[in-house]
């Protein structure tokens, strides 16, 4: 099996950042003129001059090919969830028949890829294949090194139609920023902030995935196609042990770690913990909070990088949500807070969070968005994937709720009851050696069944799946800030008593909102009763969630934030489904295939070998009870398998047979799903009896435990 051994470590200060056209490379290499004007775009987005584009592109392609590059692409984030891009040289023909390497202003800032086959959720017609690509000069360019050392120039870029509607992730991004930006600086006014010019929402997304041996992989036709196992025994030793969460790494992940650690610095991403996590083979890179448009941008860089390093080092990364049965999925948890132009982070609590009036409010304005549209934050961490992940016990339950801890639970309490709340002194942690330093106690735990926690001065969203772009999850965060923003804004700009309308704002949210605050275990069953009582929703699969984007409510708080029109709105809702409904029928037909022509026949083989042994044994004269139990059991497996396998067969007919959107999608979840989970107990079952030499592929105790 292949083994890589790592480079040595080199000092990321010397090597951050060397594959971006960053800011310090953009001021060496433009004038100052240019450069000054450029910082207008980046800083406060004013329109950029056809002459100052076509410098920065100059320097952009002097760089790089200078550094090797032949040719640059638009990098976008198609409605795929994936990126996409087209790759052009930077030659062009000269009279003499000779080239020239040429990139122009225009080719910076706009390409027309063919749009007709990203999907569009209904607003373009498949003849009308014009989009367009504009560069988010917000989002530095970079330059991406294949296997071969060759190196690309990738320009991150919006990608839109011919008419305007946004056909990609990251147009409704920097829309939500927008909104989320001009109604929290409106709350800072209103409360008598007068320095700030600027509220500038950022994200730090947790990354978890698998490794396994790229043998193992290859050699799985259900981790090819579905990106995780169909079928699949568990082994004997699992995760209940708790020894491999922030266990000693070992070597050759290590290798892979320190290898995957230089990419993302050379590439400008600020990759700064790694760890194993709680599932043998699972394991977690973190970043330093940034830009949230830009963390979005590097953490479809992290997935994509974390691939291909892993191929480098003979493993495969798995990003699915659910890639193994029996232990821990993943998630992306994704940390969202507000920081200000000034250096505030609007989410820090201080030291005295009760008397920290512009905190408190913007705690309330979260507490009422996260309640009042907690179906969309549901619906938008939906996917085939992350159904197997949310409420098994393992991640967060499917119902939302919020996790603020005692100390602000208990400043909530006192504010709706009009009381004062009277501070402790701070207690110090004691564990009992004195040669061990005293720390103080935080103000609260970190509950890790809760979907929606405050951490000491950020919100952490973990509902979201591994596999997953950040950017629905951050659209719909930031718009239903805004309006909350807006909303409390408002009212205090009306005020002639700011700060005693401040308070009763406060105390309003706490008293009809209070009910999605929770503070305890999120995966018991009392919890999924007491939020029946409290009347919050609990939507346990996708294709019932994602309908939180058809509601008069979501399409009112998009549009008004200009951050979705109704059309668009209703394009992704139909692109879920739609998308959902073909998962499903990929993964049953990769089982339906799997078991005819792998698992049955397979089967076949030891059953006959099993009958010759009995009638060898009889003549022989000798017992054959063993032989005949497992042979009757096997038989019965086998007959029931291959009747399952018909029924998997026929509902995979029927569905493709439905024309209509959400019935199909419904039929998928209904009949297919069940039909393939139900087929899986059988094969199962069988892998527990069979030979490991006769069994057709790779079992769970040696991919999860072979690194």
């Amino acid at each position: 099996m292949a083994k890589k051994k790592a480079l040595k470590s080199p000092n990321p200060a010397d090597c951050f950042g060397e594959n971006v056209f960053n800011e310090k490379k953009m001021k060496a290499l433009l004038s100052p003129a240019v450069f000054k004007e450029l910082k207008k775009t980046l800083d406060f987005g004013f329109p950029m001059s056809k002459s100052t584009a076509d410098a920065v592109a100059t320097a952009m392609k002097d760089w790089a090919i200078g550094r090797g590059a032949t040719h640059y692409t638009h990098w976008f984030q198609p409605l795929t969830g994936i990126t996409a891009e087209k790759h052009d040289s930077f030659i062009n023909p000269v009279a003499d028949g000779t080239i020239k390497m040429e990139f122009s202003g225009k080719q910076l800032i706009q390409g027309e890829p063919d749009a007709s086959s990203f999907p569009s959720g209904g607003l373009r017609a498949t003849f009308e294949a014009r989009g367009y690509t504009a560069w988010d000069p917000t989002s530095p360019c970079f330059l991406k090194e294949d296997a071969e050392g060759d190196l690309t120039l990738y320009i991150p870029t919006a990608f839109y139609s011919y008419t305007g509607v946004a056909l990609d992730k990251k147009i409704p991004v920097l829309r939500s920023m927008e909104a989320v930006s001009k109604h929290a600086l409106r709350l800072l006014k209103a409360l008598g902030n007068t320095t700030t010019k600027k509220v500038t929402p950022t994200l730090g997304p947790e990354q978890e995935y698998f490794l396994i041996e790229k043998e193992y992989f290859m050699s799985r036709m259900d981790l090819i196609m579905t990106g995780r196992t169909l079928f699949g025994a568990p082994p004997p030793k699992g995760q209940e042990l708790e020894d491999q969460y922030f266990g000693s790494i070992k070597d050759r992940v290590s290798a892979y770690m320190t290898d995957l650690d230089q990419e993302l610095w050379k590439l400008g991403v600020l990759s700064k913990t790694r760890h194993n996590e709680v599932a043998p083979g699972q394991f977690e890179n973190a970043p330093v909070f940034n830009t949230l448009n830009l963390a979005i941008d590097h953490n479809q860089i992290v997935m994509d990088t974390m691939q291909r390093i892993a191929l480098r080092h003979g493993l495969v990364c798995l990003l699915h949500e659910k890639p193994f049965k029996g232990v821990n999925g993943s998630g992306k948890h994704n940390n969202w807070s507000l920081s200000t132009d000034d250096g505030q982070n609007l989410l820090e609590p201080g030291a005295t969070p009760h008397d920290n009036m512009q905190f408190l409010i913007f705690l309330a304005a979260l507490i009422k968005s996260v309640d009042k549209h907690a179906d969309m934050l549901r619906g938008t961490c939906a996917s085939a994937g992350n159904d197997h992940r949310l409420g098994a016990n393992e991640a967060p339950p499917a119902i939302i709720s919020i996790y603020l801890g005692e100390l602000l639970s208990a400043v909530l309490e006192k504010i709706e009851k009009g009381e004062k709340f009277v501070a402790k002194d701070a207690s110090f942690l004691h564990m009992g050696v004195d040669l061990l330093p005293r720390f103080p106690l935080d103000n609260s735990d970190r509950n890790r069944t809760s979907p929606f926690a405050f951490t000491g001065n950020k919100f952490e969203f973990r509902m979201v799946g591994s596999a997953m772009s950040c950017a629905s999850p951050n659209i719909v965060l930031n718009t239903i800030a805004a309006e909350s923003f807006d909303e409390f804004a408002t009212r205090l700009e009306k005020s002639k008593n700011v700060k005693k309308e401040a308070a009763a704002i406060v105390a309003e949210v706490v008293k009809n909102h209070k009910k999605v605050i929770f503070n305890g275990n999120g995966y018991s069953a009392e919890w999924e009763k007491e939020a029946e009582k409290r009347g919050l929703p609990n939507v346990k699969n996708s294709v019932d969630a994602h309908k939180a984007f058809t509601t008069k409510k979501a399409k009112d708080v998009f549009a008004k934030y200009g951050v979705l029109s109704n059309e668009e709105l209703h394009s992704r809702y139909e692109i879920y489904i739609e998308q959902y409904a073909k998962i499903i029928n990929i993964e049953g037909q990769t089982a339906l295939k799997m078991s005819k022509t792998l698992f049955i026949p397979a089967v076949i083989r030891y059953a006959e070998s099993l009958s010759d042994a009995v009638i060898k044994a009889k003549q022989a004269g000798v017992s054959t009870k063993t032989q005949s139990q497992l042979l009757e059991e096997i038989t019965f497996l086998l007959e029931s398998a291959s009747k399952k396998t018909a029924v998997l067969e026929a509902e995979l007919g029927k569905a493709a047979k439905i024309q209509e959107t959400v019935a199909k999608a419904e039929t998928y979840r209904d009949k297919v799903f069940t039909a393939f989970t139900s087929l899986r107990e059988d094969i199962d079952a069988l892998e527990t009896i069979m030979p490991e030499a006769a069994w057709p592929v790779p079992v769970y105790s040696e991919m999860l435990f072979n690194l």
